[in-house]
């Protein structure tokens, strides 16, 4: 019989479209302000904590919405941003920085729809905004690791040229080295060497009775090159922990010398986020001592060629100075759990360098105890006088100490974490590679569209108005089988949100011109088919035949007209960036969709109407 669908072609759709709408449905509720609180490592967040912040907020006579306790940490909602500001404002000062107070942005919709995973879509900052932060680079810092490089390559040409009993040290704060001789000749000698080597540095000897002394210095222009090489390399690794979020579309850019912009779209764990972007976590591996004679040190003089660190329980331990790799030579991590004792732990890939400096290290130094040191730089920030002032500060840790039981070299763990979340934090920052210098976030903020408000209102604005004269047009044109489309133009619409939302793609002012194209495009093809039907009609057919007809014979009319635009969409999408790649998504899902509904929904409503029936016309 012609025009009848089979039960299942019905079904199908019904499911779709009750897919569609789970997903879409998000979207209506709107955003909350919002504050995330996080604990750090050695800190946790529980019922006392969230009583903790009730009764602050309720003591500063902030009003807000609900305080939800989960697995991210504590979420404070918000009617307005002036309350969400004054609590951030009030739980930073309380909680200090054993906490991360973030600004957020909280989907307003029923809780529920986290158990199917139907999340709003992510909207740009032209849009909804997101996270902003400029951030610092500590250029200080910066300068002091260069030093300490240099310091040590130096040591290793001196002792390469055999020049013993020479001596070098840092001096001052701009990368430079100082040098100490037994005599001028073998102080020519090593200038010989240093300028072969270091040809960004300017060199000053000084006499001073028997000691012959060396004094080198950068250059006006390799210090402006290292601070720069610093800033470039804090964006790379930036760019690289954010991609790490998987955070849609962002903005990293640099901010004159020593700033950078970080700009996320509708981010949704700010305080990962912040925590991630601001760390400055990297690892150095060095061998203990091996007669543990850490407490005697701690009370009396440490030995030559050994520093004295702490370990996570407090208690002191000696390790050699020379450290075997740092956590540049690190080139994948991930985290897991030891197979013996289901202990976190981080599983590490080292690069041809570190395989071979680790594998040397550790024939050599069988069943001897080798510890893993973590690093972080802690920024401190003060009010004195009235002045804020900033400091920086080095905090060392060593997380594990384990003997070495036999030879291994690319591939290890680290274990001694508190927790599985430290290690996936771990692993992150050792995949997206550590900040050449530390940074601080000097401003942070929830930033409004950037295209302004106007803008907004007039896409949105466009996209109804484009709706609207469609939708008038068909029924004039169409009758019957006009409002049929116009069905078929609302479900579309529909369709492409719920899309959106379920591979969270980030929506722009760009993707809303995709979605206007497209409310133009998904009646195109009820246009060729109607015209057909019309054709079918004037020729003599009957109508059921000539809606039969219709369907058929623009079929492939219909599928090369968007093929065509799809493969300029995909094009648009290979070789586009940002917003013309947002421009290209919502173009292709509305393509996609629109020939669903155009085709098979449409199809589906109409024979509903006349199937089995004996009709004489048709309203077209």
């Amino acid at each position: 019989m012609l025009n009848q669908y089979p039960v299942w072609k019905y079904l199908l759709i019904i499911v779709i479209l009750a897919i569609g709408a789970l997903y879409a449905a998000p979207n209506i509720y709107g955003t909350d302000p919002a504050l995330q609180i996080a604990a750090r490592s050695n800190k946790v967040i529980d019922n006392s904590t969230q009583k903790k912040v009730t009764d602050v907020l309720d003591g500063a006579n902030i009003a807000y919405s609900r305080i939800v306790l989960d697995d991210k940490g504590l979420l404070v909602r918000f009617s307005d941003v002036d309350g969400q500001l004054r609590a951030r404002e009030k739980l930073s000062e309380l909680l200090g920085e054993d906490y991360i107070v973030a600004q957020n942005i909280a989907s307003a919709a029923p809780e529920w729809f986290a158990s199917f995973n139907a999340l709003p879509m992510y909207l740009g900052l032209d849009l909804r905004g997101g996270l902003h932060f400029l951030m610092e680079v500590d250029m200080d810092s910066a300068l002091v690791r260069f030093q300490e490089d240099r310091v040590q390559d130096a040591r290793t040409l001196m002792r390469k040229k055999k020049l013993r009993g020479a001596t070098v040290a840092a001096d001052g704060k701009d990368g430079g080295v100082a040098f100490r001789f037994k005599s001028a000749e073998q102080r020519e000698k090593a200038v010989l060497a240093l300028r072969s080597e270091f040809t960004d540095m300017q060199y000053v000897e000084q006499d001073n009775g028997n000691t012959f002394r060396l004094s080198a210095k950068l250059t006006e222009a390799a210090l402006r090159e290292t601070k720069k090489q610093a800033l470039q390399q804090n964006v790379t690794t930036l760019r690289n922990r954010v991609n790490e979020l998987g955070v849609a579309e962002p903005v990293i850019q640099q901010q004159g010398e020593s700033r950078i912009v970080v700009q996320l779209p509708g981010i949704q764990d700010s305080a990962r986020a912040k925590q991630i972007l601001s760390a400055t976590a990297t690892l150095e591996f060095r061998l203990a001592d091996p007669e543990r004679r850490g407490q005697s040190a701690a009370n009396g003089v440490v030995p030559p060629g050994m520093r004295l660190y702490k370990e996570r329980n407090g208690s002191p331990i000696l390790l050699k100075k020379s450290v075997i790799i740092t956590g540049d030579r690190i080139t994948n991590a991930n985290s897991g759990f030891d197979q013996d004792t289901g202990s976190p732990a981080v599983y590490v890939n080292l690069d041809g360098a570190g395989a071979r400096s680790m594998g040397r290290t550790t024939k050599q130094n069988l069943k001897k105890p080798m510890a893993v040191v973590f690093i972080e730089h802690k920024t401190d920030i003060k009010t004195v006088n009235g002045k804020e002032v900033v400091t920086s500060r080095k905090v060392e840790e060593v997380i594990n100490v384990a003997t070495i039981q036999g030879v291994f070299s690319k591939r290890f763990q680290i274990t001694g974490l508190d927790s599985s979340k430290e290690a996936q934090t771990l692993a992150l920052l050792l995949r997206a590679g550590a900040l050449s210098a530390p940074i601080r976030i000097i401003e942070e903020r929830t930033i409004g569209p950037s295209l302004g408000q106007d803008n907004i209102d007039q896409g949105m604005n466009s996209v109804i108005l484009g709706m609207a004269i469609v939708i008038v047009f068909m029924v004039f044109w169409y009758r019957g089988f006009g409002l049929v489309a116009n069905v078929a133009l609302l479900t579309n619409l529909v369709l492409i949100v719920a899309v959106l939302s379920m591979l969270q793609a980030t929506l722009t002012l760009p993707g809303i011109a995709g979605i206007v194209l497209t409310v133009g495009m998904a009646v195109d093809a009820n246009v060729l088919i109607f015209e057909r039907i019309r054709e079918e009609i004037r020729i003599g057919n009957s109508p059921q035949a000539s809606i039969h007809a219709g369907y058929e014979k623009a079929l492939s009319t219909i599928a090369d007209a968007n093929i065509t635009t799809l493969i300029a969409a995909v094009v648009l999408y290979m070789f586009g960036t940002g917003p013309i790649r947002g421009f290209a998504i919502t173009l292709s899902i509305g393509i996609v969709t629109s020939m669903f509904t155009a085709i098979m929904g449409t199809r589906a409503i109409v024979n509903m109407f006349v199937s089995g029936r004996r009709i004489k016309t048709l309203s077209i």
